[in-house]
């Protein structure tokens, strides 16, 4: 008599495959915020965006300030300093936004992940667009950073820059 364990792998095999896409990130930021040996070190504010070929925002991805309680206007009085944020977007928001604001993060590497479908992504046009983090941080100073992509990606995209002092490394990957 023949097992049923090697139709049940077959099986099991077979459904992570299709439903792997299903899962499967289109684009992943990667933000990595460095330890610094300061005297005085507070969590910086960060805000990650598209832009597309005219420097106007595309979508918004995250921005992390101080959330201490809803209705608290301590941590988005600090928001202008992310400026470039800050004079493209963040002013005409209403914080804290659904599924973008959220708390600031500690030092370490931060995954953000998007698929098409998502409404960061879903109403980007084809086109040329660029990623850009900024970061600034009390008593402490401010870095922005760019990285130019195309979308929708005709075959995997993969670009990194890094900081100097308020980020370190911030990868692209995007998948078609």
């Amino acid at each position: 008599m023949l097992s049923k364990r090697p139709l049940i792998l077959f099986v099991l095999s077979l459904s992570l495959l299709v439903l792997q896409p299903v899962y499967a990130a289109e684009m992943m930021v990667s933000v990595e915020i460095p330890r610094l040996k300061v005297s005085e070190y507070h969590r910086p504010y960060v805000a990650v965006w598209i832009q597309d070929e005219n420097r106007k925002v595309a979508a918004n991805l995250a921005v992390w300030y101080q959330m201490d309680s809803p209705g608290d206007e301590v941590g988005t009085k600090w928001l202008p300093d992310l400026r470039q944020w800050w004079r493209r977007t963040g002013r005409s928001l209403d914080l804290p936004v659904d599924g973008v604001s959220g708390a600031t993060r500690p030092a370490g590497t931060h995954d953000l992940e998007f698929s098409k479908s998502d409404k960061q992504l879903s109403k980007l046009k084809p086109g040329k667009y660029t990623l850009i983090v900024e970061a600034a941080r009390e008593v402490g100073g401010r870095e922005l950073l760019e990285i130019p992509f195309n979308w929708p990606a005709e075959k995997p995209f993969q670009d990194e820059v890094r900081g100097k002092e308020e980020l370190g490394k911030v990868s692209l990957t995007i998948q078609p």
